[in-house]
C-alpha cells in the first residue's frame, strides 16, 4: 500500500511522534532528557516537522502537508478540494497513531509526574499568558509563517524549474 493518503497518515504520525517525545522526553519525571529546555524542544519539533514531511513523500504523498491548515491553503490557492476531507482524516488519524506511541514510550513516566499542566503540554500548547484576542493572533501568525514558508520552497525564484524529484 503506498498513496498520498498512507503518506499523509505516516508522515504526520512521525511528526506528533517525534515532536510530542521530544515535550515528553524533557517534561516528564524521571525521563533520560528531564529538564533539558525549550532549545532541545524546539530542535526536536523542528527535526519531527523534517521527518514527517520525508515520510510523507516516501510513503506516497509528494506535497506532504501533514498539516490540515496545509491542506486547506492548498485547496485554498489551486481551488481543488477533491483531497481535503481524505487528507484530514489520514492527517487526524497519524496524529491519534503518533500519540498513543508517544503515551505507551514514556508509560512509567506518567505516574511520576505530577503536573497535569505538564501532562496536558506534551499533546497541546496553552498561552502563558490567557488573552483570547491576543492568543488568536498569535495561532494566525504561526500558521500563516508556516504556510508561507512552505509554499517558498516551490516559489519559482527558489527553484525555477521545481523542486527536483526526490
Amino acid at each position: 500500500m503506498h498513496g498520498p493518503l498512507l503518506g499523509e497518515f505516516m508522515g504526520t504520525m512521525v511528526l506528533v511522534l517525534l515532536g510530542d517525545g521530544v515535550v515528553a522526553n524533557v517534561v516528564l519525571k524521571k525521563s533520560k532528557g528531564e529538564g533539558a529546555g525549550w532549545i532541545v524542544i524546539a530542535t526536536g519539533w523542528g527535526l519531527g516537522v523534517t521527518a514527517g514531511i520525508f515520510t510523507a513523500i516516501a510513503c506516497g504523498s509528494p506535497g506532504a502537508h501533514i498539516n490540515p491548515a496545509v491542506t486547506l491553503a492548498v485547496a485554498l490557492s489551486t481551488y481543488e478540494w477533491t483531497n481535503v476531507v481524505s487528507f484530514w482524516t489520514a492527517q487526524i488519524l497519524g496524529g491519534f497513531a503518533g500519540a498513543i506511541m508517544v503515551w505507551l514510550a514514556y508509560l512509567p513516566h506518567w505516574k511520576e509526574t505530577t503536573g497535569t499542566a505538564a501532562k496536558l503540554g506534551i499533546f497541546c500548547t496553552a498561552p502563558a499568558i490567557r488573552r483570547l484576542p491576543a492568543n488568536a493572533a498569535t495561532e494566525i501568525i504561526a500558521t500563516a509563517t508556516l504556510v508561507g514558508v512552505g509554499f517558498a520552497f516551490t516559489a519559482s525564484s527558489v527553484a525555477p524549474n521545481g523542486l527536483p524529484p526526490g
